[in-house]
């Protein structure tokens, strides 16, 4: 028996070791590609600084999540780590629009990295799915990915388009913080293709008025438009909670799709 223990802890503690490794190899990778960027658009000290502060938190939190997951968390996972690509892109943006805050921005670069981050959005949902690695800590991964990247594209827009854009970044932990206060906003949420919809025109109209590619008129009513729709989605998911009330707070189960920002985003697709 107490030779089974042995084992039994040291597969632990390897299991825990390897998940430690993908998040540090996750950092390695956000380091190099800030290199890359440093490189290819000069990124300024501002934008490094925000870069590796973005590492470090990202890593720490991670490390955090993954611990207090496990013995549930095995494995990183296949899903987990199209995650951990599209977030190590999402710091590569955010260290761009820091940038931007100085000197003129690398608009190719930034359009560049944020396409390939909302494509992997699409993508890490159905490897989870397809995987059969589900999870809770990778459902929030996922939401608390796309949400940063959504508010970082606000930040950069609004630049141009005034601080009202921040709107859109905001509501999601502005809806977060009131759910603290008020415990009927965590409710469950019934499948709705509106709110698919109106989560995925969210960084698309970013991107492109983040882009240049329309005046500045045509960006305006785009972005304009994104925020009405997120406002009036925001808005009906919350009237739903309201009246579902009286039956008291429900949990979202594992399974519910999840994005950003809640509850627009909540029902999204499966994340893993």
């Amino acid at each position: 028996m107490a030779a089974l223990n042995d084992t039994y802890d040291t597969y632990n503690t390897y299991s825990s070791r390897v998940l430690r490794q993908d998040t540090a190899v996750g950092a390695g990778a956000q380091i190099l590609l800030l290199a890359l960027l440093g490189t290819a658009t000069g990124l300024g000290p501002l934008g490094w600084l925000t870069g590796l502060a973005f590492t470090v938190a990202t890593w720490a939190l991670l490390t955090r999540a993954l611990d207090r997951s496990w013995p549930r968390t095995r494995s990183f996972g296949p899903a987990n780590g199209v995650t951990l690509a599209r977030t190590t892109l999402v710091g590569g943006v955010t260290a761009l629009v820091a940038d931007s805050f100085v000197r003129p921005p690398a608009v190719t670069a930034l359009v560049a990295l944020t396409t390939v981050a909302l494509i992997l959005d699409a993508v890490d949902g159905q490897v989870a799915r397809r995987t059969g690695t589900v999870s809770a800590l990778g459902a929030r991964f996922d939401m608390e990915a796309d949400a940063f990247l959504i508010m970082v594209l606000s930040v950069y827009v609004s630049q141009s388009l005034g601080a009202w854009v921040l709107l859109i970044g905001a509501m999601r932990y502005v809806f977060v913080a009131a759910a603290r206060a008020m415990p009927w906003l965590n409710g469950a949420l019934p499948p709705s293709m509106a709110r698919k919809t109106v989560a995925a025109l969210q960084g698309v109209a970013l991107l492109v008025a983040a882009s240049g590619l329309l005046p500045r008129p045509a960006a305006l009513v785009l972005v304009l438009g994104a925020l009405a729709l997120l406002t009036w989605s925001f808005g009906r998911d919350i009237g739903g909670l309201w009246r579902g009330r009286a039956r008291g707070p429900v949990s979202v189960p594992v399974s519910l799709p999840v994005s950003v920002p809640a509850p627009v985003w909540r029902e999204r697709r499966v994340s893993h």
